[in-house]
């Protein structure tokens, strides 16, 4: 199954290539990948992530009868303004699509994310949030309309006869949209305000994306299984620090780029081998950054400071380039890592038969991977109120990742559920929790004290500064043991009893324990069990991170000189059927200055990145064979050579941006600590958290300011990477003191934590 536009050089005739680099293997797929690639798009049909005919029919239909309804009010609005009858009558809008609906991933139920496009006369405000949002309003098939204008990208949430609505708007500088307008063209970009340009980025991405992958179709049948494991192993949410649907999108499409001929199968195992072997910060792209005729900024950490601080750069393919994933934190990344390293761990299993997909897609246990829990309960008293309230407190639980690491030296370790659970017993309210763990791979011998008072206390501030508050808006911070976890988390209402089913993370689990008990030294997984156990595979994935963090990394690949790949490279899978000859070093010193061109060795041939073209290539006398996998780690790191070196933030500066950022929601005189504020941590022998009472929100008055409902996550694909918009604070009193009734301090078996001391501002 060969790509188009990929054709064997020994035909005479050169491939087409897609991306920044030439692919790591050409080799198509084997028979295990054909079986393998059935069973898994079986898989996925079982698990019902594919909708019926009859949906698909029903939303092309909500899709025509929408891109109507547009086109009608352009032409009302055209006639009010004064315009001429001719004027009037070539008065256009257009619908457009993105997100997953667009890139064809999407399932029974989701959303259908929309844009919009309309002439310079049709304004956003006046316009499309009024004369607009009165037509549909009127509409008995529209039900629950809800405009979010102050969003950092407005938008016009929906359902039109069941079905849920995005819709974002562009407003063109242009007197007439033509039908077959092409917005992915960089001209549609002129005289465009900040908000249209981020409302067509969404539409600009998707189009990028399906031009800049080889295959269309192993594209969507691996992203969509990639979006599956993601939600099943709770790495699936932008707003919680993880990724979201875009980024999960760029992820696969530079799987695809490097392994163009490969089936889903194949795709899936070396998703995970590249990003195990990824050096983050290095940035993922799918093409070159352009500068563009605009002027407009696009990602660049050597001019653009506050990019050198993204942990995990990926790079959106449409001009202005963006990081669509800046909201990835120290956690969140060492999480996502585990994940990657994980389900490496199980496709090589799968090769030999020790696991199978039902392994891979294996749910996380987050409430049972803890001993330690925090619970931050919202309520509000109306139901307007609390979708405001629930947006504004999603986009700031982030902050209190932040906070609790940085205080700790990031010795207390958190990790957030992405989303959020209702207590059908208690309407308009809903919970967030968040995993507690001291730092893997510390001794703990001796005790130490968290006292995280202060730290909770300023994320409560940073929410009740919310500028549209109003009475019954309300937020709790509570630590939950293991045992005390309500029970209206589990399904059901039914907390499980003690798991009988043995998981591929409970067996991992016990492996490390014995390995442990036994002083052997093998490395293990297992992060989702509550022992604490495999504390060395996890301490080096820390270490890791930091110390890619503290240092300056290569963040990009430059664009290799136009040439060839050879067109026998292996498939990886099959490891008998490539084998290099020679010491890697060898291959290096033969590198020119020059991004690896490729190297001829007597009677075979070596492309730019390491993976060799036929089954005896030859490049010294050592005689020494370097497998397909090792070959494939070399071509990792050449593709991780570019040029931004020496640009990448330290782990010191990091800190001080976050200290810039909530420096920001902060009022003076609030009568709330601040970050000067020392953190207690002191030495004990005893190994609890204690837990403490709810505290009294604080409160602001309901000054001016955007709506709240800009911070919700919505169910929007998260195509558009564009930060969340902190409210304006201006014309804000101060907010009243906080009544503490109970300290909140944790206590864990540490020794480097009781020799820190205090920590002062």
């Amino acid at each position: 199954m060969g790509s188009p536009g990929l054709i064997n050089r020994n035909n005479g005739q050169q491939h087409q290539r897609l991306g920044i680099t030439e692919p790591i293997s050409l080799g198509g797929p084997s028979e295990y990948d054909v079986v393998k690639t059935r069973e898994l798009e079986k898989f996925l049909q079982d698990a019902g992530l594919y909708e019926s005919q009859e949906e698909a029919v029903s939303r092309e239909e909500v899709l025509g009868r929408l891109d109507q309804i547009v086109k009608n009010w352009v032409k009302v609005i055209s006639r009010a303004k004064g315009l001429n009858e001719q004027m009037v009558l070539e008065a256009n809008a257009k619908i457009f699509t993105f997100g997953s609906y667009r890139l064809g991933v999407h399932g029974p139920g989701a959303d259908i994310d929309t844009l919009c496009v309309g002439p310079r006369h049709a304004t956003r405000e006046e316009d499309f949030f009024g004369e607009l949002h009165r037509m549909l309003a009127e509409m008995p098939e529209v039900t629950e309309l809800h405009p979010v204008p102050d969003a950092h990208v407005p938008v016009m949430k929906f359902k039109f006869k069941g079905v849920s609505i995005d819709l974002l708007y562009a407003k063109l500088s242009l007197w007439v949209i033509p039908e077959d307008l092409d917005i992915s063209q960089d001209s549609v970009l002129q005289n465009a305000d900040d908000q249209t340009v981020r409302s067509l980025n969404g539409c600009r991405v998707t189009d990028h994306i399906l031009r800049l992958v080889p295959n269309i179709q192993n594209f969507r049948t691996t992203l969509r299984c990639m979006r599956y494991w993601a939600k099943r192993r709770g790495v699936y949410s932008n707003v919680s620090g993880f990724l979201g649907g875009i980024n999960w999108a760029l992820l696969v499409a530079r799987i695809c780029q490097l392994f163009p001929n490969a089936l889903p199968n194949m795709l899936v195992s070396r998703f995970f081998r590249v990003y195990t072997q990824w050096r983050w910060p290095n940035p993922v792209m799918l093409c070159g950054i352009e500068e563009g005729s605009l002027g407009l900024q696009v990602w660049d950490p050597r001019r653009n400071p506050k990019d050198r601080y993204h942990l995990m750069p990926i790079i959106t393919p449409a001009y202005p380039c963006m990081n669509s994933s800046y909201n990835v934190s120290m956690s969140t990344l060492r999480i996502m890592s585990e994940e990657f390293q994980r389900g490496n761990e199980i496709c090589e299993a799968m090769e030999s038969n020790k696991a199978d997909w039902n392994t891979l897609f294996e749910p996380f246990s987050f409430f049972e991977a803890y001993r330690h829990y925090l619970q931050i309960d919202i309520s509000a008293e109306n139901e307007y109120d609390f979708r405001q309230w629930k947006g504004w407190v999603e986009s700031r639980l982030r902050q209190l990742t932040l906070k609790i690491e940085k205080h700790t030296y990031n010795m207390l370790q958190c990790h957030p559920h992405p989303g959020e659970f209702a207590d059908k017993a208690r309407p308009l309210h809903c919970s967030y929790f968040m995993g507690l763990q001291r730092k893997q791979g510390v001794p703990a011998n001796e005790g130490g004290q968290f006292d995280i008072r202060l730290t909770v206390e300023e994320f409560k501030h940073s929410v009740n500064i919310y500028t549209l508050w109003k009475p019954g808006m309300e937020i709790h911070v509570t630590h939950v043991k293991k045992k005390d976890i309500p029970n209206f988390v589990f399904p059901g209402g039914v907390r499980p009893a003690r798991p009988s089913k043995t998981t591929w993370d409970s067996r991992r689990s016990a492996e490390a324990k014995a390995t442990k008990n036994s002083g052997t030294d093998k490395s293990s997984e297992g992060k989702g069990v509550s022992d604490g156990s495999d504390e060395r595979k996890r301490k080096r994935i820390d270490d890791n991170i930091e110390n890619n963090v503290g240092k300056s990394r290569c963040l990009a690949a430059p664009p290799l000189p136009n040439g060839e790949v050879n067109g026998g490279s292996p498939s990886i899978s099959n490891t008998s059927s490539c084998s290099m000859v020679g010491d890697i070093g060898a291959v290096d010193s033969l590198k020119s200055s020059k991004y690896v061109p490729e190297v001829s060795a007597q009677s075979g041939e070596l492309d730019g990145l390491g993976v060799c073209n036929t089954a005896s290539t030859v490049l010294s006398s050592d005689n020494h064979m370097l497998s397909s996998k090792e070959a494939e780690k070399q071509a990792i790191e050449k593709i991780m050579a570019g040029p931004y070196a020496g640009h990448q933030a330290s782990s010191q500066e990091l800190e001080e941006l976050e200290d810039d950022l909530d420096n920001v929601h902060d009022v003076k005189n609030s009568g709330v600590a601040g970050e000067g504020s020392p953190i207690l941590i002191a030495n004990t022998a005893t190994v609890e958290l204690k837990s403490a009472a709810s505290v009294a929100p604080t409160t602001s008055s309901n000054g001016a300011g955007p709506s709240a409902s800009l911070y919700s996550n919505g169910n929007l694909e998260e195509l558009e990477p564009a930060e969340l918009a902190a409210p304006f604070l201006n014309e804000m009193s101060s907010a009243p003191a906080v009544t503490q009734k109970k300290p909140l301090s944790i206590r864990f078996n540490f020794t480097s934590l009781g020799k820190a001391g205090g920590k002062s501002g």
